[in-house]
């Protein structure tokens, strides 16, 4: 990918170069055009044909390299900013995500309860979106909160490492249930488009760059 962005880079620079270059050999043609339409000779004047053919000529280069142009823009777009976003690659990076992958038995997601809760049900999803496991938390207080998972199903069965969620459902004191903030931070280590869609890979676990909230550099 860094290749392609290289290359990319590579092609703008030569087209810039052959813009300069046509400028100059524009500004020196019609330099030397102007001098020999003064000092032609009267009795056998130039043959206007001649440099209407070399004006048009140039003008048709122009054309093209202004093309090319576009053509170049046109390719940038077309990844949909991915380019931009090889940056964030060495970075650690926030998302907003229920995502989480189990590696070596063992997940932890971050969230925040805007207020307190008189219990927060916690439920792992599996990429089914099955509920594989479920955990009560009882008089919980309004903060950030981390919730580790151990890999084990209701059952106590050891599941199989992987991409798995987690559905938070808090219920305040007077028995309403709200809404908790879930994210995820670690350390970007790819990013790529899958399906048309832009994403970033942190640590294990690959989120839709829309959903990062804030890079910064690893310490």
């Amino acid at each position: 990918m860094v290749d392609s962005v290289s290359s990319g880079a590579n092609v703008l620079d030569k087209i810039s170069d052959s813009r300069t270059r046509l400028a100059d050999s524009t500004e020196t043609f019609l330099s030397l055009l102007t001098t020999q339409l003064k000092n032609q000779d009267p009795l056998s004047p130039m043959d206007s044909s001649q440099f209407t053919q070399q004006i048009v000529q140039m003008t048709g280069v122009e054309q093209q390299l202004l093309t090319n142009d576009l053509l170049a823009a046109l390719v940038g777009m077309s990844d949909g900013g991915l380019a931009g976003s090889v940056n964030l690659i060495g970075k650690t990076v926030t998302a907003t995500t229920g995502a989480a992958t189990l590696q070596d038995g063992k997940a932890t997601w971050s969230y925040n309860l805007p207020r307190g809760a008189s219990n927060v049900q916690l439920d792992v999803i599996d990429a089914k979106g099955n509920v594989v496991a479920s955990k009560v938390l009882t008089a919980t207080e309004a903060g950030n909160k981390t919730f580790e998972w151990d890999g084990k199903n209701n059952l106590g069965t050891q599941l199989a490492d992987g991409d798995y969620g987690l559905r938070i459902t808090p219920t305040d004191m007077s028995g309403t249930k709200f809404s908790a903030i879930q994210t995820l931070t670690g350390v970007a280590t790819a990013v790529q488009s899958i399906d048309g869609t832009n994403i970033v890979t942190i640590g294990k676990t690959r989120v839709p760059i829309s959903a990062v909230t804030a890079v910064a550099n690893t310490i």
